[in-house]
């Protein structure tokens, strides 16, 4: 049966496109009439079930675009991943998805689990068996041995175990292809976060590769060495994309590898976690304002930036996507363009922007209904009263 969603205003996903009175019909899992009230009521027939929500404003569900669902965002979350078996980590996964999905987050993109598990995951939801948000999945990131999140399983050595890491990736169903670019912080003993784990040479391979099976590539990249050479090779999408100078001790902002970024159509993507003002705070002032002055310079250079959390580490959970919004508040964009930036543009970063992220006649149904107006406030995110999720009332407290 046909639905019908009325509300005092609907934002259909471009910063500054609005209806007031709006309303929009969904057939299943398929959007097919949005605009004025009394226009689409006139499509919806008598046989129809209809959800009236003045005051509130319907918009395109949000899109996290970095999180880890084998990590349960503890105290301890890598010790917890380890040892947990496969079954208790599927389920555990499944239930972290729900919680993003019950929070207005409509689509995930994981990048990192233990050999592919978050397939199964996205694919048991996909056919109607689970409910939750759409999951875009990587399986488990290239690095080298012992090298960055190496306990996903996806160590690599020279070209031969590159390209068949690659292959077995989208073998097993991956929609992207990650790759450690640089070291990090989680992972005891590996490289420095500046550090470049793979050569330009290799990185190109990873997206031969890739390409070969169609497939994007990710690169997590904190050092301005490795956001260079994923320039260089073609990856899709930079994780993090910290600007960090080789040996530590500052940042390296590259004004010519960042115009090159832009022009090839790189997204940025910050993976910030949703507590980044008790993240600034302990930098202190003087970095957090050179973090800030990063980040509208990437902006003002031409890189589009979409949101991430990396949830699932420590204190970066899956129900508080709002909070890491509001960096961007701080920041100084307008809500408009934040909730263009979570909906729009990460559904093009993750190569889904013909079907997801906009709410349009033969898009899929992935919506919110908040009250009030969040473009007056991002607060008015934070409870929403319906997600559906590809047509899917998962979350309806009313």
């Amino acid at each position: 049966m046909r639905l019908l969603i009325t509300a005092e205003r609907v934002l259909l996903g471009p910063a500054g496109h609005q209806v007031d009175d709006g309303a929009i019909l969904i057939d299943e899992n398929t959007i097919l009439a949005v605009g004025p009230r009394p226009e689409v009521e006139a499509q919806a027939g008598s046989d129809v079930r209809r959800r009236d929500y003045p005051n509130h404003t319907i918009l395109p569900g949000l899109i996290n675009c970095h999180v880890h669902l084998a990590l349960d965002a503890g105290s301890a979350p890598l010790e917890q991943y380890l040892v947990t078996e496969d079954t208790d980590l599927l389920l555990g996964m499944a239930g972290r998805a729900q919680q993003a999905a019950r929070s207005g987050v409509t689509t995930i993109r994981d990048l990192g689990d233990r050999q592919g598990l978050a397939f199964r995951l996205r694919d048991a939801i996909a056919r109607g068996q689970l409910s939750g948000p759409r999951i875009v999945a990587s399986g488990a990131p290239l690095t080298i041995p012992r090298g960055h999140c190496h306990f996903f399983g996806g160590e690599v050595s020279g070209e031969h175990e590159i390209r068949q890491h690659v292959r077995d990736m989208a073998d097993r169903g991956a929609d992207l292809i990650k790759v450690m670019a640089s070291g990090g912080h989680i992972t005891p003993e590996s490289p420095p976060m500046w550090a470049t784990q793979f050569s330009a040479d290799e990185l190109r391979i990873v997206v031969d590769e890739a390409s070969n099976a169609g497939l994007p590539v990710a690169a997590h990249a904190h050092g301005s060495d490795a956001i260079a050479a994923a320039v260089d090779a073609g990856v899709s999408t930079i994780e993090h994309c910290t600007w960090l100078r080789s040996g530590g001790g500052g940042y390296d902002q590259r004004d010519e590898v960042a115009k090159r970024m832009a022009s090839q159509g790189v997204y940025a993507c910050i993976a910030w976690p949703p507590d980044w003002r008790g993240f600034m705070e302990r930098l202190g002032p003087e970095r957090a304002e050179q973090i800030i002055e990063r980040f509208l310079w990437m902006d003002e250079l031409g890189i589009r930036l979409v949101p991430g959390t990396d949830a699932g580490l420590r204190g970066s959970g899956f129900d508080d996507y709002v909070d890491a919004l509001e960096l961007y508040a701080h920041i100084g964009f307008s809500n408009a363009q934040i909730i263009e930036m979570a909906s729009v543009t990460s559904a093009q970063a993750l190569g889904i922007g013909t079907s997801v992220g906009q709410l349009q006649p033969g898009y899929s149904a992935d919506l919110i209904v908040v009250d009030g107006n969040p473009l007056a406030s991002l607060k008015h995110l934070r409870h929403p009263q319906l997600v559906l999720a590809h047509g899917h009332a998962f979350h309806s407290p009313s």
